[in-house]
């Protein structure tokens, strides 16, 4: 049934939509399946995401209508349709009237990636008015709040080196902690990876108050504070709560200094919304664990990265994993800087649609990946600044002559970079980055040819 004459109008603009404030607007890549019309399934499409179904029925009236989801532009030669979705389709919490992200994708990627008409479709941006955005909780906590835990300015504090436990699994209690206060001796941040929990072999509740005490043993011999992100995903609402609680009160004095780690992406929006609400206090590190099997761009369906980081911040995440931009090892371009400049500034310019925020938080861009001190200046130059937190796991454990050493390369790579010095001449002055040259060789040779003639290395 062809329902564009009720679910597209075309001569609606853009700009006018915006100015209204009273839609979210969603751009999406669709392509039909064969012998369907590109605005017949486009408009089958915003039916679907809305008021429609697959035939008349006898219970829709005028109101209804009202709130009728329009497709209101396509280009289908480059396979981009556009959708101004009402505000008011999107259900409220029942308690506070706040706004949910699991009814705009209920919406917006529900049912009509499955309708028979559609070959393939993906969410690829969205714009959200300020009268939903203020709807949304947004983040309680930022980047600021870490720099001023390291006592480090609160404009432009720069680089937060990180890490995250290797091996990922496998280590008993003992030689977990001692991993952690081998890495903090020099750098800041450490990141229980999203697998570590509470195994048999390793139960949270023995493990955490050895890595307390690593962390108080690591202050007290440097000087300088650390900080730690606990990973409480689960299942249960109630046993996360129980995970956070038993953390919180194991750090004690030092509770300041613990971000809580939720899969986001496993656990789903309801996981990370508890953690923002019931722990407003803590940073509130959104993982992606699983996020490739519909963000991916080989994908066709689903919705993109830039998507899913966006969303967060409307969440709460006080920080989400971005990638590495093409510079690690996962699956990533260049461009994808877009997305660090969506979540982490006021104003920002999407795929489709520019971005007002209004003062809400920003989220911080985590790079993790295959990273070490030898990527890092071309990434820091690609995204032009270094205000991320950076879990290197084989850059820091890799290193050839401790964990805390390649911790101190991967601060000194980011010194490096923001002096604008040349990488192999730097080397020459800090021992821990010229040292990484020599436990990362096959980087070496591909970023830095002749590097051993320069260094002087010769094996």
């Amino acid at each position: 049934m062809d329902q564009s004459a009720r679910y597209s109008d075309l001569s609606l603009k853009e700009e006018d939509l915006i100015k209204g404030d009273k839609h979210i607007l969603v751009a999406y890549h669709m392509q039909p399946a064969t012998g369907y019309g590109y605005l017949e399934t486009a408009s089958h499409i915003a039916a679907e995401s809305s008021t429609g179904t697959n035939v008349e029925v006898c219970t829709t009236d005028d109101f209804t209508k009202g709130v009728d989801a329009l497709v209101y532009f396509i280009d289908e030669a480059k396979g981009v349709m556009k959708v101004a979705y009402p505000n008011d389709l999107f259900d409220r919490n029942v308690i506070d009237g706040r706004a949910m992200i699991v009814s705009f994708l209920t919406l917006a990627i529900g049912n009509n990636q499955g309708q028979g008409d559609v070959k393939c479709l993906k969410m690829h941006d969205f714009y959200v008015p300020w009268s939903m955005l203020r709807l949304f909780d947004g983040p309680s906590k930022d980047i600021t709040d870490l720099w001023d835990i390291l006592g480090r300015p609160r404009v432009n504090g720069g680089y937060i080196a990180g890490t995250i436990i290797k091996p990922k699994l496998g280590l008993r209690p003992e030689p977990f902690a001692k991993a952690a206060y081998q890495f903090w001796l020099g750098g800041d941040f450490i990141k229980n990876d999203e697998p570590q929990g509470n195994q048999v072999f390793c139960p949270t509740k023995k493990v955490i108050p050895l890595v307390y005490d690593a962390m108080k043993r690591a202050m007290d011999e440097t000087g300088q504070a650390k900080l730690f992100s606990a990973n409480i995903t689960a299942d249960d609402h109630f046993e996360m709560c129980a995970r956070a609680d038993y953390i919180l009160e194991t750090f004690g004095p030092d509770a300041n200094k613990v971000a809580f780690l939720v899969d986001g992406y496993v656990g789903g929006p309801g996981m990370v919304t508890t953690a923002r609400r019931q722990y407003a206090d803590q940073y509130l590190h959104y993982h992606r664990a699983g996020h490739g099997a519909v963000t991916s761009p080989s994908a066709l369906r689903g919705y993109t990265a830039f998507v899913l980081s966006k969303m967060s911040r409307l969440q709460g995440a006080s920080g989400i994993h971005v990638g590495t931009m093409g510079f690690g090892k996962m699956e990533g371009a260049q461009d994808d800087k877009n997305i660090a400049y969506m979540i982490e500034r006021d104003s920002a310019d999407g795929p489709y649609y520019h971005q007002e925020w209004h003062g809400m938080k920003p989220t911080t861009p985590i790079i993790s990946g295959g990273m070490n001190a030898l990527r890092l200046p071309g990434f820091f130059e690609n995204l032009g600044h270094g205000n991320v937190i950076n879990t290197s796991g084989g850059g820091s454990y890799g290193h050839i002559d401790s964990p805390a050493a390649g911790a101190i390369s991967l601060r000194q790579s980011y010194e490096c970079w923001k002096a604008g010095a040349d990488p192999i001449e730097y080397a020459k002055e800090h021992k821990e980055f010229a040292r990484a040259f020599e436990s990362f060789p096959g980087d070496a040779d591909k970023i830095f040819p002749g590097w051993r003639d320069k260094l002087g290395v010769h094996k």
